[in-house]
């Protein structure tokens, strides 16, 4: 692809803040021979925060293998899951932060039913959080905080999302004549109240992903977006296509170290992979129609993430803590920070914003980040949000920037595939995108991450991984 080709950045050995595989040779210095260290962020208050390790069940497309499961029975595996794979005792844990979207409303914190029914301590307290696509990152950085606050030492964090089963509430109408029917003491009363209703009572009212403020779905946005960034339809297309087969292969040769399998009731297998990476062909591809702006739009289905089921867990400490209990952490929490801009012209263009802001946070640039996290809500908002990095009217105008941060090296960027192939439960992905990156730095001896995600509401957020040196590709 075109947009990916230019993108190859091709680094020099002399280049300032470069993380080298090797050890430098002898020098021709006077004062002697050098050896080069690799770069590493302190952290601000003196506390190094770690990513010990993180799991999730199998993302799978929604009216399938989860289908008759509540959220809460999806986070149960999960939160369950990572005391078994730390060996951590669930006397160790100190607080549960938990992320939902689409609530259950018979689970309304989910974090506490959840935690309970995986058998956490009852003493250990439980809250949930939101923030649409990026609620497992709230959980996460909320963490943080109260770590370093002083206030606990280990928190378990993650999200669950089930698409199979959203909540669909009477009309409002009706939501209110029965509230009112009863309150009624008599018959005739309530009988007069039943003469009140009229067809239109009967009209449900369905949870969309669509913008309150604005009431347009997603898909109507992205397609605006790569439209108003010329992000092509095959350019689109062919992203999807990079997304999928880079998800088969990563999971063909066992990097997906995070995923747990899940025995259903009711399923005769256990479900242990994702079932909505799929490779297709660019022909294939070409012949679907417009899913959101009809004829002429661009965004698929083909190239946009799907409704998906699954949750998602990890656990965080400090480093000290880690090693007093002979834990080997993933990587270090350095930085973070979240963005909002106009939900509607700039809805999904979250890591255009953030991803400068947490690089100049942190004292990093674009070439010292050796893996890219980015979620993949549609192939256009990705491809829109490289070239608004790529440009420097972009920053001018709307980032009181002089300079373009640039694209990411494609190279480095979700090489495992991301939200379009494996989904994107919308809760759940912030845990697999730091987890993707954890375990992309060991694997591909990188030192730095930085994750992205656009949500909801037109914000975002933007994180900072590194690689911790006791790291196994696990």
């Amino acid at each position: 692809m075109a947009l990916y080709s230019a993108r190859n950045l091709v680094k020099s050995p002399t280049a300032l803040g470069l993380i080298q595989l090797q050890i430098n040779t002898l020098r021709a210095f006077s004062i002697g021979t050098q050896v080069s260290q690799k770069k590493t962020l302190a952290p601000k208050n003196g506390q190094n925060i770690v990513l010990v390790d993180g799991v999730r069940t199998p993302f799978l497309m929604s009216g399938t293998d989860f289908a008759k499961l509540m959220p809460h029975e999806l986070a149960k595996q999960a939160l369950s899951g990572i005391l078994k794979k730390t060996g951590v005792s669930k006397d160790l844990i100190d607080y549960i932060i938990y992320g939902t979207v689409i609530q259950e409303v018979k689970t309304s914190n989910i974090a506490r039913e959840a935690s309970l029914a995986a058998g956490y301590n009852d003493k250990t307290p439980s809250h949930t959080v939101t923030l649409a696509c990026i609620s497992s990152n709230v959980a996460m950085t909320s963490a943080i905080g109260l770590i370093n606050s002083g206030v606990y030492d280990m928190i378990v964090c993650g999200g669950v999302e089930t698409m199979s089963d959203v909540p669909i509430r009477h009309s409002k109408k009706m939501r209110s004549l029965m509230l009112r029917a009863n309150k009624a003491k008599t018959i005739q009363q309530k009988l007069s109240m039943l003469a009140t209703i009229r067809p239109d009572f009967f009209v449900p009212e369905l949870p969309a992903v669509a913008e309150y403020s604005s009431g347009e779905t997603m898909g109507h946005s992205a397609d605006r977006l790569a439209a108003a960034f010329g992000a092509s339809r095959k350019e689109q297309d062919e992203f999807a296509l990079r997304s999928h087969t880079c998800a088969q292969q990563a999971f063909e040769k066992g990097y997906f170290t995070d995923l747990i399998p899940f025995q259903v009731p009711g399923v005769d297998k256990p479900v242990d992979r994702d079932n909505g990476i799929r490779v297709s062909t660019p022909e294939k591809m070409a012949s679907l129609k417009p899913a959101f702006i009809k004829p002429h739009g661009t965004v698929t289905a083909a190239n946009s993430s799907f409704l998906t089921d699954g949750a998602s867990a990890c656990l965080i400490t400090t480093e000290e803590k880690a090693k007093q209990l002979g834990l080997k952490p993933k990587a270090y929490l350095r930085n973070f920070l979240y963005v909002s801009q106009d939900p509607i012209d700039q809805l999904l263009l979250g890591p255009a914003y953030g991803t400068p802001q947490v690089l100049e946070k942190s004292g990093l640039t674009p070439k010292e980040i050796d893996v890219w996290e980015f979620h993949e809500a549609f192939a256009g908002q990705i491809l829109a949000n490289f070239k608004a990095m790529d440009s420097d009217w972009f920053a001018q105008h709307y980032m009181n920037r002089q300079t373009k941060i640039g694209a990411p090296d494609i190279s480095k960027f979700n090489n495992w595939g991301g939200s379009l192939s494996i989904g994107h439960p919308f809760a759940a992905t912030g845990v697999r995108l730091a987890m993707h990156t954890a375990n992309r730095l060991v694997r591909e001896d990188g030192q730095f991450g930085l994750i992205a995600a656009c949500a909801a509401g037109g914000q975002g957020v933007a994180m900072i991984l590194e690689r911790h040196p006791d790291a196994t590709p696990n």
